[in-house]
């Protein structure tokens, strides 16, 4: 059992192979974090008899905090009782551990195969004077060194609760001598890192968006002052929810530090009835210390086998061509298929028919809601191109936006008040929002309307991907059918109104590979990933700000979740150009594929595009499951390296990209990481057998070549 606790010592024990945490229960009642680090046998130095007479809970390293008692920094919770007032002081119950880990009720979160996998400790807090309950819950991934946390908060009293803030957890360190680093950007460059140092006060990121946002990340670090790449403390926070979140840091008088994450409270209220609860989403914290490298590959590891589900979680991504940037709205039948048979001939799996196909859809003003099929561009209908395109063996994929409709649509004609919107206004739908409104997904008959559109397409033909996009933010935000006591509700109602419809569909079509979009990146989290296994990166497709891109994502996704394509040269985002070298290896960092007009490809450019497809197809298995280390960084250089080493460390891939060219010298030293020290390797290639301690101690030589945009991939393979 890796969670123990202490009767005599009121500690908890939470372990995994390479961590410990622990809580201790105060004679008080109250309930104290003591220690999250390396795993330790036990813990002796504590405070639990200290009395209730002389506790101070403004200098409490706390679980879970309230306000109003003697506590002044932000609170984990607020509610707000009949009489109008939100003070709270919560003291423990009672507790109980059990092997497995329970799902969340409506809620994506990690999960089990079997009980052994994970124990889980659920603690009740009890506010006696309101009457409420919150249960915490830790669930402890002993193999995969993970810690996932959340919070439910029950109404036992006879009189209703208004939850003014409900966080899913909350984290008191000792000290504040740690800088932050976070994931934030804006659309078309998303997931930047920034790494800053704590001064006292708070520091925070957020979504108001309804969205997780192209603008931050619900990802956040705290870092050890030394620690970088390979060295160091790191304590990591990912949030699995797709709404407008809140992720902060604050330092108190003491140099203490407060992290929190949850549910944003700006612009939420929830009414909590007599005998109700409300669920908070899960928080994946993860300890490392052995810096950023080693708390990115716990996250992907842990994603890859127990976040996302379904047919292809451990399947090969296959490699994919998109008709969106070739023709945009401008296409019938016949370029598609053209399109299509290059593809094929190219050795491309799978060809993805983006937005244009439905209604009456020549732009982006008009038809999302009428997923029909547009009989003017498409005149034998899409079960017919489907059966044309797979007869030439190549699988076929679909774009839907499900969760929009557009004004101009039969279905906004029918159902005026199916879109989130606010009496007596004009909602918003500017050109920046694609002149479209976003479908109330709080009416549990709007939610069963879009599983009936999409599953009957989904049903229609043999349809092998869904590109599932959403391009814009919730802005108006009111329910037609909720009370006025409800209205601040919408935001996290449309989430998991959202939920509800992808755990349908995707359940109804298991052997379907579902890829989110949001504008690009603007909805990467893990609540997306539980459902959909990869996530397109960013609308920039531009290979070099691409780096920067994918990079930051692999803070805390895993490679193979980052959808990435070689697209046209020049660029269609920012019209730079740039070889199909450096384009394609930017684009094996992640799930690959192409998105361009293979119709005006030269022979030349064809036979480069087929070289590139299969080398890919014999190293995916490397890139798309391997482990991930950072080598060199976009964000402090001109220069980019990556690679990927599987499991057994037999094979490896390594990627280097110089951006500008330098003056001409001696060739540089690029030093690997994550080989075996003992093995000997050779390298593809270069006529070379080298040791791996060789590689990653001395280093491989990288050639400074002239020009702009330089990139190498060596494959390394273990000899026998």
């Amino acid at each position: 059992m890796s969670i123990i606790y202490d009767e005599k010592s009121k500690l908890f024990y939470l372990h995994t192979n390479k961590t410990s945490y622990i809580m201790q229960i105060y004679d008080a009642g109250y309930l104290s974090h003591v220690y999250w680090g390396k795993r330790i046998k036990n813990f002796s130095i504590t405070n639990k008899d200290i009395g209730e007479e002389v506790v101070n809970l403004d200098a409490v390293l706390q679980e879970y905090s309230a306000y109003g008692t003697g506590d002044f920094r932000t609170p984990s919770y607020e509610i707000q009782l009949e009489n109008g007032s939100t003070t709270g002081e919560l003291k423990y119950l009672n507790h109980r551990i059990f092997s497995g880990k329970r799902p969340l009720e409506g809620l994506p979160s990690t999960y089990v195969e079997s009980e052994n996998e994970a124990d889980t400790l659920e603690i009740v807090l009890e506010d006696t004077i309101s009457r409420l309950e919150i249960v915490l819950s830790y669930a402890v991934f002993e193999n995969y060194n993970v810690i996932t946390r959340n919070a439910k908060l029950i109404n036992k009293s006879n009189k209703e609760f208004k939850i003014k803030r409900a966080l899913s957890f909350n984290v008191d360190f000792n000290n504040s001598n740690y800088d932050v680093l976070q994931l934030s950007g804006a659309w078309a460059r998303e997931r930047h890192i920034y790494r800053r140092a704590l001064i006292p006060g708070i520091q925070s990121i957020d979504s108001k968006r309804g969205i997780s946002s192209h603008q931050q990340n619900p990802f956040i670090a705290l870092l050890s002052k030394d620690a970088n790449e390979d060295f160091g403390d790191v304590y990591a926070f990912n949030l699995a929810y797709s709404g407008s979140f809140l992720a902060q840091v604050e330092v108190d008088q003491f140099f203490t530090t407060r992290v929190q994450m949850g549910i944003n409270p700006f612009d939420f209220e929830w009414n909590l009835e007599p005998g109700q609860s409300f669920q908070t989403p899960e928080a994946i914290m993860v300890y490392s210390s052995n810096g950023l490298g080693e708390m990115s590959r716990t996250y992907h590891k842990l994603y890859r086998e127990r976040l996302c589900k379904g047919a292809y979680r451990d399947k090969e991504r296959p490699i994919l061509i998109n008709n969106w940037e070739a023709t945009y709205f401008n296409f019938d039948a016949k370029k598609i298929e053209e399109i299509a048979s290059i593809g094929k001939e190219l050795g491309m799996e799978l060809f993805v028919l983006d937005d244009g196909w439905f209604g009456k859809r020549d732009s982006d003003n008009c038809s999302l809601g009428d997923w029909v099929v547009d009989l003017k561009k498409l005149p034998e209908g899409l079960d017919n191109l489907v059966e044309n395109i797979t007869k030439k063996g190549i699988r076929f994929g679909l774009w839907f936006e499900p969760e929009m409709v557009s004004p101009d649509s039969d279905l906004y004609r029918a159902h005026p008040d199916w879109c989130i919107h606010v009496p007596n206004r004009t909602p918003a739908q500017w050109k920046y929002q694609r002149n479209q409104l976003v479908l109330d997904l709080t009416r549990k008959e709007v939610c069963d309307k879009i599983i009936e559109m999409v599953s009957n397409i989904l049903s229609s033909t043999p349809i092998s991907y869904v590109k599932w996009d959403m391009n814009r933010s919730l802005t108006d935000i009111g329910s037609a059918v909720l009370p006025s006591k409800n209205q601040r509700e919408t935001v996290h109602r449309y989430v998991l109104g959202l939920y509800y419809i992808l755990e349908e569909v995707t359940s109804k079509f298991p052997n379907i590979l579902f890829e989110s979009c949001s504008s690009g990146g603007g909805r990467f989290d893990p609540g997306m990933l539980y459902y959909m296994p990869q996530t397109w990166a960013s609308d920039d497709s531009d290979a070099v700000e691409r780096l920067k891109i994918q990079y930051g994502t692999t803070m805390a996704y895993p490679p193979v979740s980052i959808g990435a394509h070689v697209s046209a040269s020049p660029n269609h985002q920012i019209g730079r150009e740039a070889g199909f070298d450096i384009r394609g290896n930017v684009a094996m960092g992640g799930t690959f594929g192409y998105e361009l007009d293979l119709t005006k490809l030269t022979e030349e450019e064809k036979e480069t595009v087929k070289k590139q497809i299969e080398y890919f197809k014999d190293i995916r298995h490397i890139t798309q499951f391997g482990d991930f280390y950072r080598i060199l960084s976009p964000f402090e250089g001109n220069e980019t390296a990556w690679m990927f080493v599987t499991e057994d460390k037999k094979e490896a891939m390594v990627f280097y990209f110089k951006v500008l060219a330098e003056p001409f010298g001696v060739s540089k030293k690029l030093k690997l990481k994550g080989l075996n020290e003992k093995t000997t390797y050779q390298i593809d290639g270069r006529d070379i057998i080298v040791g791996g301690d060789e590689l990653m101690y001395s280093g491989i030589n990288v050639e400074n070549t002239f020009g702009d945009f330089t990139t190498y991939s060596w494959r390394l393979k273990e000899v026998e």
